[in-house]
């Protein structure tokens, strides 16, 4: 049974329960940790703030394998529920051992795939050992740009979602649960 909490007021509906959440995470830790068991690197877990914060510290309880953790803060939205369609870096990585690193960068949710997409080439480019891409939530649907996760822990319907770390105007972040937003809250 979910929490209730002064917000629930807000949703639609439902869309992923915190049970279906737990599940969810567990099976992507237990997939990293059998990709990367006996890698000989070091694995770095980075989040793109703000959003992946509390799927990331899930994620990160329920692997096995030692792993260290980073973020880097990225923007590519504008007012609102849209997209500006420019990637730009607000927090950097600084890190000297990145040949000897294996980075998943962690992500709440992929839309356009633009952000993740960049950030992947840009890390490359840094000179990371490999760097793959975990997303709590992908919307398919909505992307601009030839980009599929490496780990994925469920495809959703092109929703305005909030919860578990996705927000609106930096509410709804720590609810239980992810909701779809009714849109006369985002349509004011």
């Amino acid at each position: 049974m979910e929490r209730k909490t002064d917000l629930d007021k807000d949703m639609a509906k439902i869309l992923i329960t915190a049970e279906e959440i737990e599940a969810i995470t567990e099976r992507l830790a237990d997939q990293i940790d059998h990709d990367y068991r006996g890698s000989g690197k070091k694995l770095l877990l980075l989040g793109i703030l703000k959003g992946s914060v509390v799927f990331m510290g899930e994620l990160m309880k329920k692997m096995t394998l030692p792993v260290e953790i980073d973020f880097m803060k990225v923007s590519s939205y504008g007012a609102g529920t849209s997209t500006s369609g420019r990637i730009k870096i607000l927090l950097d990585i600084h890190r000297n051992d990145l040949s000897e690193t294996d980075i998943i960068i962690v992500e709440d949710i992929i839309d356009s795939g633009r952000t993740l997409s960049y950030l992947k080439e840009y890390l490359e480019l840094g000179g990371a050992h490999s760097v793959r891409t975990c997303t709590m939530l992908d919307k398919p649907s909505r992307r601009e740009v030839d980009f599929t996760p490496d780990y994925r822990g469920m495809e959703i319907p092109d929703e305005f979602v909030v919860g578990y770390g996705l927000d609106y105007a930096e509410q709804y972040r720590a609810l239980p649960y992810v909701g779809i937003l009714k849109p006369e809250v985002y349509k004011k």
